[in-house]
C-alpha cells in the first residue's frame, strides 16, 4: 500500500518549431505594474512577438507563462515586457530538452533517473484480476528547474548501500559544499508581486487612509452649502490637492509610462479624468471667479443643461474619484490574494527542516559511541536524492521517498483530503507534506525540490492559472481597443454636446464621466480570479485542473465510462468467504481462537467455523511465501484471524520458513497456471494440527481444481459446486487440500469501494449515463454494476485496452460528450480518446498524463466533485464576463447623456471589478 497519489507530472504545451517537435523550455515571469486587462493584452503581445515565444499573462498573479520552441534567454523576456512598459523578473524556467555545454550556463540540470521493480505471478484464471503493473521510464526529454543542479531518483526497494545512497564524503567532495541535487527553498511562484518590490497592498493602504482623511471635509464641505464658509474653495483646493497628486500617483506614473511606449491602459483614463477635473477646479478657481468669497455650490448626482453662472468647482469630484479607486484598488488587492489563498497554503504545507542520516563511506550509516545513528538537523532545501532521513512521530514527511525500516500510520489528509492514515512500512512510498502519525520511519529520498509530488501538484494547478479559456481570449481582443475607444468616445461626448449648444460646464462633466466610469478591469479579472479560485478550491479537495480550456468540456458532457479495477473496485483482491463441506463462512465471522465468536456464529456450525479457520490458516501459511496478487490476499486474512496468543503474525523461522499463527510453511513449490504447495507444520512443540491427528508435518496444495486432481487429490462435489457458483458470480477462487482431500474453497473478490456506489449517484445527479467499462469477465462486471447502481445494459465487459478506445469512440458516434474515468495504463489511451479524461491519482504516470483532470484521492466521489466544481467555476465566469460587458455597455451611454455626476461614476467604477472578484471568491466554498 502506498501513502499517496502518484506523482502527477506536468501538462504538455503545444511545441510550436521546438526541437524534436518539444518545447525548448517554459518560463514563469513575475510581472509589476498590470493594472487592468489592457495592460495584459500589451505585455501578452510583447512577448509573443519574440521569435520562437507562446505567451499566457495573468493578471489576478501578476504573472506570464512563457513556452519557448527556441533558445531565448531570459534577459530577451525582460527586455519583451520592459519595451511594453512593465517590469518583469524571471521566477522559474524548466528547460525541457537536453542541453549542451554551450548553454550550460544558462539552463542547468540533467533529467531524473528511475528504476522500476518486479512483479510475480499466480496461478489462477482471474489472477490478474484487481491488479495492474508496468514499468515507467521517464521520457528521453528531461524536465528541470533552472535552480536545480540535477535530479536523481533511487529504485523504490533498494536498501542502503554504496552504490545507490550518497555518502557524507561524497557530499564533501562537492564543489563549493553544494549538492547534485538541490531542492529549492519554496515551491513553485504563486503570484508575481514578488517583483513589485514593497507590498503593494501597504503602500496603497497608506495613500487610501490619507487620501480618506481629506477627501471627507472636502465633500462635506463642498456638498452642504451650510458648511461653505466664506473662502472655503481654497480649503478644498488645500486639502483635494494631495489628493489627486500624492494619492493618485499610481496612476498618473503607470498612465505615463504606457503613454511614453505609446499605449492606453485603464491608469489612462483613470488620470486624465482626475487631471481634467483638478485642472478644470484651478482654472475656475483662478480665473473665472469662482474664488470669490461669496462663492456657492449647490449639490446635484444629475449635472444640468442650463448650468449657469461661475464655473463649479470639481475638486471633490478629483478627490472623490482618486479615493474610491484606491479602496477599490486596495479591495481588489487583497479579494486577489484570498483568492490564492488555496494554492499558497498547499504549498507550504511542506516540512523546513529534516533529520538527515549521516552516512559512511561504504553508504551505511555513521554510529556513535553508543552505537545509535549520528544525524544532522538540515533544511529540506539541502536534501537531495538518494539521502536518507529519520521521520519521528508527529514530524511531516520532509520529501517524497520509499519508506526503509519501521512501520507507521501517515496522514495524508492535508494533501488529499484522505481522512484515514495509510498504514506504511518498508518498501511503501511516502510523500513529503504528509504527517508521520505514529511509529518512526527511515526514508530514502526519491524526489526532492520541483520533482515532488507537491511541487508538481503545485505547478499544475499554477498553469492551470496562468491559461486562458476561450470565452477569456474574445474579452482580451476588447480589452485591447477598449481605452483608445474610451478616449474617442470622451472627446466625441465633449464635442458633440457642445455642437447641440450645451453648456460648457456640461459638456466637460459628461466627458469625464465617461473617462470615469469605464472599466477594462472588470473584463480582465474575470476570468482569472475565477479561474485562480476554483482550481486553488480544487487542490483543497484533491481535484487538478489541467486548464481553463477543460470547463467547457465538463459543461457539455452527457455521459460518463467508469473504468472498474482500481476505479470503482479497491483494485486488490480481497478475501470473502471459506467454503467447506461443512458450510459457507464470511471472513467477518472468523475470529481468531480464544475470542467471543462474532456475530453470525450463532446461525452456522459451530464445526463450519472451526474448519473454515483451519483450512485459512493452512492456506495462509503457505500463500505467505508467494507475491502473487490472490496468495497476498490468503495470508492478509490469515494473518488478521491468526491467534494473538501464538506469534502474533508472521515471523521468519530458519531460510524460507513463514509462521502465520501457529503454522509454519517451507520447501515452497509453484506451478504457474496451476497453484502452490508448501510443506506445513506446528511452529511450537505441543500444538496439534487439528484433525491432523498430532502430525508433525503434511504437504498443503492451494490452487485450481484441475491442478489438485492431477495431483491426486479427491474432489469434494459441494466444493466443486461451490468453486464453480464463485466463478459464476464474478468471483476468483482457489481450492485448499491436503492429505489426499479437498478442505475447502477460498473465495475472492476485488470489492467495490464503499464510496461508490454513492458516486455513481451524484454522477447520475449531474445529469450524467454512468457505464462500466471492464476487461474482466460478465460475472464480475454484473455484480460490481449491481452493487454501485449502473443497469446491466451500460455494463461492457471483456474488453481489451484498444477495445475500451473503440467503445468510448461508440459513444461519440452516438452523439454523447463522454468523460472517461480511469486510473491505469490500459486506460490512457480511452482516457485520451474521450471528451473528459479523469484520470485517478492513484493510478499510473501514464493515465495521469492522458486526462485532463487529476483526481489526488481514490475516490470515486471525486469525480463528481471535479465535474461539479469545474461547471460551477465556469458559471461563474460566465456570470464575471456578462457583468464586465453589461456594466459597460450600460454605464458609457449613460455618463455621455449627462445623467451621471462624475463621483457616481468613479464609484460604480471602483465597485465592478470589487464585484466581478467577490463573486469569484465564492468558489472558495464549493464543494
Amino acid at each position: 500500500m502506498t501513502a499517496q497519489p502518484t506523482p502527477t507530472p506536468t501538462t504538455a504545451t503545444p511545441p510550436g518549431d521546438a526541437v524534436d517537435g518539444r518545447p525548448f523550455a517554459e518560463v514563469d515571469l513575475a510581472i509589476g505594474g498590470m493594472t487592468c486587462a489592457s495592460c495584459v493584452a500589451r505585455v501578452e503581445k510583447r512577448l509573443n512577438r519574440v521569435d520562437g515565444v507562446t505567451a499566457t499573462v495573468n493578471l489576478p498573479l501578476e504573472s506570464a507563462h512563457v513556452v519557448l520552441a527556441a533558445d531565448v534567454t531570459d534577459a530577451d523576456l525582460v527586455a519583451a515586457v520592459e519595451k511594453a512598459g512593465y517590469t518583469a523578473r524571471v521566477t522559474t524556467r524548466r528547460d525541457l530538452t537536453p542541453v549542451d555545454e554551450g548553454s550550460a550556463s544558462r539552463h542547468h540540470g540533467s533529467p531524473p533517473a528511475h528504476q522500476g521493480s518486479p512483479s510475480a505471478g499466480h496461478g489462477s484464471p482471474s489472477a490478474g484480476q484487481g491488479s495492474t503493473s508496468a514499468d515507467r521510464g521517464e521520457s528521453a526529454v528531461g524536465a528541470t528547474e533552472r535552480r536545480d543542479d540535477a535530479n536523481g531518483e533511487a529504485g523504490p526497494t533498494e536498501r542502503l548501500s554504496g552504490a545507490s545512497v550518497r555518502t557524507q564524503a561524497d557530499r564533501d567532495r562537492e564543489p563549493g559544499g553544494t549538492r547534485g541535487t538541490r531542492a529549492p527553498d519554496r515551491g513553485p511562484s504563486t503570484s508575481g508581486r514578488a517583483a513589485a518590490g514593497p507590498d503593494r497592498g501597504a503602500v496603497l493602504l497608506q495613500r487610501l487612509r490619507v487620501a480618506t482623511v481629506l477627501t471627507v471635509p472636502v465633500v462635506a464641505v463642498s456638498m452642504i452649502p451650510a458648511l461653505q464658509f466664506t473662502g472655503w474653495q481654497w480649503v478644498v483646493a488645500a486639502l483635494a490637492l494631495p489628493v489627486v497628486t500624492w494619492g493618485a500617483w499610481p496612476f498618473h506614473t503607470a498612465a505615463f509610462r504606457a503613454a511614453r511606449h505609446g499605449a492606453s491602459t485603464m491608469d489612462t483614463l483613470v488620470s486624465l479624468g482626475v487631471v481634467a477635473a483638478t485642472l478644470w477646479s484651478l482654472w475656475a478657481l483662478l480665473l473665472s471667479g469662482a474664488g470669490e468669497p461669496g462663492m456657492r455650490m449647490q449639490p446635484t448626482l444629475i449635472p444640468s443643461r442650463d448650468m449657469t453662472g461661475a464655473p463649479e468647482l470639481y475638486f471633490e469630484v478629483a478627490a472623490v474619484v482618486t479615493t474610491f479607486l484606491l479602496a477599490g484598488r486596495y479591495a481588489e488587492h487583497r479579494s486577489k490574494r484570498r483568492a490564492g489563498d488555496a494554492l499558497r497554503s498547499l504549498l507550504e504545507l511542506g516540512a523546513k527542516d529534516a533529520e538527515r542520516v549521516v552516512l559512511g563511506p561504504d553508504g551505511s550509516p555513521r554510529t556513535g559511541a553508543d552505537g545509535a545513528r549520528v544525524t544532522e538537523r538540515v533544511p529540506v532545501a539541502d536534501l537531495a536524492a538518494g539521502d536518507v532521513f529519520v521521520v519521528r512521530p508527529g514530524e511531516k514527511v520532509a520529501t517524497d521517498g520509499v519508506v526503509l525500516e519501521g512501520s507507521s500510520a501517515v496522514d495524508t489528509s492535508l494533501l488529499t483530503g484522505e481522512p484515514v492514515p495509510v498504514d506504511v512500512g518498508p518498501g511503501d512510498d511516502v510523500t513529503g507534506a504528509t504527517v508521520n502519525a505514529a511509529g518512526a520511519l527511515l526514508v530514502r529520498a526519491t524526489r526532492v525540490g520541483e520533482e515532488t509530488t507537491l511541487a508538481q501538484i503545485g505547478r499544475l494547478v499554477t498553469q492551470a492559472q496562468t491559461g486562458k479559456a476561450p470565452v477569456q481570449r474574445l474579452a482580451d481582443r476588447i480589452s485591447a481597443v477598449f481605452v483608445p475607444v474610451v478616449l474617442v468616445l470622451a472627446v466625441a461626448t465633449l464635442a458633440g454636446w457642445l455642437l447641440a449648444g450645451a453648456g460648457t460646464q456640461f459638456a466637460f462633466t459628461a466627458a469625464v464621466a465617461v473617462l470615469i466610469i469605464a472599466c477594462p478591469c472588470a473584463l480582465g479579472l474575470a476570468t482569472p480570479t475565477a479561474l485562480l479560485v476554483g482550481t486553488g478550491r480544487g487542490a483543497q479537495l484533491g481535484v487538478l485542473i489541467k486548464g481553463p480550456e477543460i470547463l467547457e468540456s465538463t459543461r457539455r458532457v452527457d455521459t460518463v465510462v467508469l473504468d472498474k479495477t482500481g476505479t470503482v473496485t479497491q483494485g486488490a483482491m480481497a478475501l470473502e468467504a471459506v467454503v467447506t463441506p461443512s458450510g459457507r463462512v464470511p471472513l467477518d465471522v472468523l475470529p481468531a481462537e480464544g475470542r467471543a465468536p462474532a456475530r453470525g456464529d450463532a446461525d452456522r456450525s459451530r464445526q463450519a467455523v472451526d474448519d473454515a479457520r483451519d483450512a485459512l490458516r493452512h492456506a495462509g501459511a503457505v500463500e505467505a511465501l508467494s507475491e502473487h496478487p490472490i496468495a497476498r490476499a490468503v495470508a492478509d486474512a490469515a494473518r488478521r484471524t491468526a491467534a494473538s496468543s501464538s506469534t502474533g503474525g508472521d515471523v521468519p523461522v530458519g531460510v524460507d520458513g513463514v509462521v502465520i499463527g501457529s503454522l509454519q510453511a517451507f520447501d515452497f513449490r509453484s506451478a504457474p497456471g496451476g497453484g502452490v504447495e508448501a510443506v506445513v507444520r506446528t511452529a511450537h512443540s505441543g500444538l496439534s494440527l487439528g484433525d491432523g491427528g498430532g502430525l508433525a508435518a503434511r504437504r498443503v496444495l492451494v490452487g485450481q481444481p484441475s491442478w489438485l486432481a492431477r495431483a491426486g487429490v479427491s474432489p469434494d462435489p459441494a466444493l466443486d459446486d461451490a468453486f464453480a457458483a464463485a466463478e459464476a458470480s464474478g468471483a476468483s477462487a482457489v481450492v485448499v487440500a491436503w492429505d489426499g482431500r479437498a478442505r475447502a474453497v477460498l473465495v475472492l473478490r476485488d470489492p467495490v469501494k464503499p464510496t461508490s456506489a454513492e458516486a455513481v449517484r451524484e454522477l447520475r445527479d449531474l445529469g450524467l449515463r454512468p457505464y462500466l467499462l471492464t476487461g474482466d469477465g460478465e460475472g464480475a462486471a454484473r455484480e460490481a454494476a449491481r452493487a454501485v447502481g449502473i443497469a446491466e445494459s451500460d455494463v461492457v465487459a471483456r474488453v481489451l485496452p484498444d477495445q475500451k478506445v473503440d467503445v468510448v469512440a461508440r459513444l461519440r458516434r452516438e452523439g454523447r460528450v463522454v468523460a472517461m474515468v480511469g486510473d491505469g495504463v490500459n486506460d490512457a489511451a480511452a482516457l485520451a480518446t474521450a471528451d473528459l479524461g479523469l484520470a485517478m491519482g492513484t493510478g499510473t504516470d501514464v493515465a495521469i498524463e492522458a486526462s485532463d483532470l487529476t483526481l489526488v484521492r481514490g475516490d470515486l466521489r471525486s469525480a463528481a466533485t471535479a465535474i461539479r466544481l469545474s461547471r460551477r467555476t465556469l458559471r461563474v465566469i460566465q456570470q464575471n464576463l456578462f457583468w464586465a460587458f453589461a456594466y459597460n455597455v450600460a454605464a458609457i451611454p449613460l455618463a455621455a447623456a449627462g445623467l451621471l455626476n462624475p463621483m457616481i461614476a468613479g464609484a460604480a467604477m471602483a465597485a465592478s471589478s470589487v464585484l466581478v472578484v467577490g463573486n469569484s471568491l465564492r468558489l472558495r466554498r464549493a464543494a
